[in-house]
């Protein structure tokens, strides 16, 4: 039976988390103590040295060899039965989608561990809990959210192989990526180039476009508005020259020089002197100043080219922290607060530099954004802050109807729907390279994008050290430790405060709306805690082993996978209301848990 007692231990261990989250909150949005710049700076350093350290700090400090083997077994279970299920499900349902099948694993399986989880299970079940809640965090940062990384960049490249090659996918036999492209992700202007080799079979490279890379540097000389660039680059293959444009407020669509008529011509040798080569997917569309690129001019303007909506060229990402959004064009409210300004997470470009997802440099401020040709009209930086996320049908300029996915039909905001040329039907009827190539590739990507998350650095780091230190009883110098203690020690309750900096910015709590996240709900505290009870019986925990499993499962959303969802625009918007109003009911969720466990 639970005892007042022990529930005071658990809100002593709790409430002060909570009261960070709040005079962060208050800070901005009720006292105008911060601005977004300031708060860029205070999330800045809790993704370079707060959290990173706080990570290092509790993995260092935990016996590796000490591990509950039939704990962690239970927690793999778990992930591999939902894993299971969604991959069948995609499978075998009309309904299913890659799309879906990443967010759903994210709700029911990748908690808020680290920052909530630990000092919470401490409160109720003491500190061998918080060592279970550590072995949790190790196999997070180091399989799954790895895991999740494959996933976010095998559905980028489906989408770039179906955009570009729709007909001759199968005929591919290697990938070359240039070494400044990080991601996948779609918000990057990519073009791909392609080369038929002695035995038939295609060689493709993977490069920024060329047109963003020359807008980017017309844009440095002649200033942000100075219209559009317009870089011819000759096919490698065929004399037909391919276009990729790039407006001051949409991202280029990722080009192809590769000519399938030619292809086809080399490999069968068939004369096409007299044929019309087909050009790229890209490659005959007119550009209109007013509307877009050619026919999808409506559509940029209504939903954005991959799902990013009208904010101009917006900064390639990874995994981090938080950053706000503003632009020369985002729109104020009456009372000084920006309309337009949501802050987001801290995302890590190809320098290694912290950069927001609206294009402001934390180092630089507005001025980086321009560089880049950000100049966004005032109508869609308030467009974007206000309806980016919704998944009702949403008024147009015009008073029209914009229909968005609904919950009925499990729809995707996702840039598979977005983009006409990568819809979910299309790329599952488009035939794959092998899979080798594939694996490839996609190593490639999450390679890079590991090597530039400091995470990934503070969790090697920390196993690593705890493996030498339990091994040979060292102790780390008191020097060292110290510095590392006095700002891991802030890494708790900074953390909190920015998501308290990241709830005040956001313009609605529950941006998905209701239904879908009333659904969300269901499958974060009912479907993630029922299948971890199942695994755990199924290993053979019992007592109170089985009521951590569980109640670790209750816990509120993960940031991480926020992250990674707002980079890769997959469902942004559930996993942005599950950080934040999953924090908010996570207390007395994991409460009833608690003494319903306990009875």
């Amino acid at each position: 039976m639970i005892s007042a007692t022990d529930l005071y231990h658990v809100l002593t261990a709790v409430v002060p988390l909570y009261v960070a989250m709040i005079l962060a909150y208050g800070s901005v949005k009720w006292w105008k103590i911060f601005t977004p710049d300031q708060c860029s700076g205070i999330n800045r350093f809790v993704a370079l040295f707060a959290v990173p350290l706080l990570s290092f700090h509790f993995i260092s400090t935990n016996n590796p060899y000490a591990m509950n083997y039939r704990f962690i077994a239970a927690d793999t279970l778990q992930k591999l039965i939902v894993l299971a299920v969604l991959a069948v499900w995609s499978r075998v349902s009309s309904r299913g989608s890659l799309e879906w099948s990443i967010t759903l694993f994210s709700l029911s399986t990748l908690p808020n561990t680290l920052v909530m989880g630990i000092p919470l299970l401490k409160g109720m079940y003491g500190d061998a809990s918080g060592s279970l809640m550590v072995q949790i965090v190790v196999l997070q940062c180091i399989i799954w959210y790895t895991l999740m990384l494959f996933l976010f960049e095998y559905r980028g490249a489906r989408m770039l192989i179906a955009e570009q090659f729709p007909d001759t996918a199968g005929s591919i036999i290697s990938f070359k990526v240039d070494s400044d492209i990080i991601s996948l992700d779609g918000k990057e202007p990519l073009q791909t180039e392609a080369e038929v080799g002695e035995d038939g079979k295609l060689h493709v490279t993977v490069r920024k476009s060329t047109s963003s890379r020359s807008e980017i540097y017309s844009r440095r000389s002649h200033g942000p508005h100075s219209g559009v660039s317009m870089t011819p680059r000759p096919s490698n293959l065929t004399n037909a020259e391919i276009y990729s444009l790039q407006s001051s407020r949409n991202p280029t669509p990722r080009g192809s020089s590769f000519n399938h008529t030619d292809f086809y011509s080399m490999v069968n040798g068939k004369n096409t002197s007299n044929a019309s080569p087909r050009h790229s997917n890209f490659g005959n569309l007119n550009f209109d100043e007013e509307n877009g690129i050619g026919g999808f001019g409506n559509l940029s303007r209504a939903n954005g080219v991959y799902g990013q909506g009208n904010t101009g060229y917006p900064a390639p990402a990874s995994a981090g922290i938080f950053s706000p959004v503003s632009g020369p064009g985002a729109k104020k409210k009456a009372n000084g607060v920006d309309a337009g300004k949501d802050l987001h997470m801290f995302v890590w470009s190809s320098s290694a530099s912290p950069v927001s997802e609206g294009g402001i440099h934390v180092f630089r401020g507005g001025e980086y954004g321009n560089e880049l040709g950000i100049g966004a009209h005032p109508k869609d930086y308030d467009d974007f802050g206000r309806d980016e996320f919704s998944f009702a049908n949403r008024q147009g300029a015009n008073g029209t109807d914009r229909e968005g996915p609904v919950l009925s039909k499990l729809g995707s905001s996702s840039t598979a729907e977005l983009h006409p040329k990568a819809s979910a039907s299309e790329i599952k009827a488009t035939s794959m390279p092998p899979a080798s190539v594939m694996t490839r590739l996609i190593l490639i990507m999450v390679w890079r994008k590991l090597i530039r998350n400091p995470n990934t650095y503070s969790s090697l780091f920390g196993l690593t050290w705890s493996l030498i230190s339990f091994r040979w009883n060292v102790q780390m110098p008191a020097i060292v430790a110290k510095s590392i203690s006095i700002l891991s020690d802030a890494g708790l309750g900074m953390a909190m405060f920015s998501l308290g900096l990241f709830m005040a910015l956001q313009p609605r709590i529950i941006a998905c709306g209701k239904t879908i996240a009333a659904f969300s709900m269901g499958v974060r505290f009912l479907t993630g805690p029922a299948v971890m009870a199942a695994a755990s019986i199924a290993i053979g925990l019992k007592g109170t082993l089985l009521h951590i499993a569980i109640v670790q499962a209750a816990l509120p959303q993960g940031i991480v996978p926020f992250v990674f969802a707002k980079e890769y625009n997959v469902h942004p918007d559930i996993l942005s209301t599950m950080v934040i109003f999953g924090m908010l009911i996570a207390l007395p969720i994991t409460l009833v848990y608690y003494i319903l466990l306990g009875l």
